[in-house]
């Protein structure tokens, strides 16, 4: 389970620490792509796996499903942590999101994501202002 928010810096190879007790989740690796909102997503192996079925179960003949499978598949890498816990951003991925200095993970439970700092903020305060609607969606769950 993914819990929590973490800054960490990136160094000039592109390389980022990954909170320890993220790792343990992460023993056959994991999957970096595109996120939505120009984050990028993190998925356990087994995780991508299923939700990779899923995604390309999809029409081809939905244009909603072609596009979410060239956000999802187009830019996919499959990453490792190294002996130090730090992953590798590819390039055009660090690019997508704007990473440069420091990286915000998110833990989403099943996932987490990657943000540049500045823009994770900016989701923080967007999250405050939608809190009314929030409220609303977990009274429909009965929370």
């Amino acid at each position: 389970m993914f819990l929590g928010e973490f800054e960490h810096s990136i160094d000039d190879k592109g390389r980022v620490a990954i909170p320890a007790r993220f790792r343990e989740e992460l023993g056959e690796g994991l999957v970096l792509t595109r996120g939505f909102d120009r984050c990028l997503q993190a998925f356990p192996r087994p995780i991508w796996q299923r939700l990779a079925e899923r995604v390309s179960g999809l029409s081809l003949g939905n244009e909603e499903a072609r596009n979410l499978r060239r956000l999802l598949f187009s830019g996919a890498a499959e990453v490792e942590v190294d002996r130090q816990g730090r992953i590798l951003i590819p390039q055009n991925l660090r690019e997508y999101a704007g990473l440069s200095e420091q990286v915000v993970v998110a833990g989403l439970n099943t996932h987490f994501e990657l943000w540049s700092g500045e823009r994770w903020h900016s989701v923080l305060d967007a999250l405050d202002n939608s809190a009314p609607a929030i409220a609303a969606q977990l009274a429909e769950l009965g929370i």
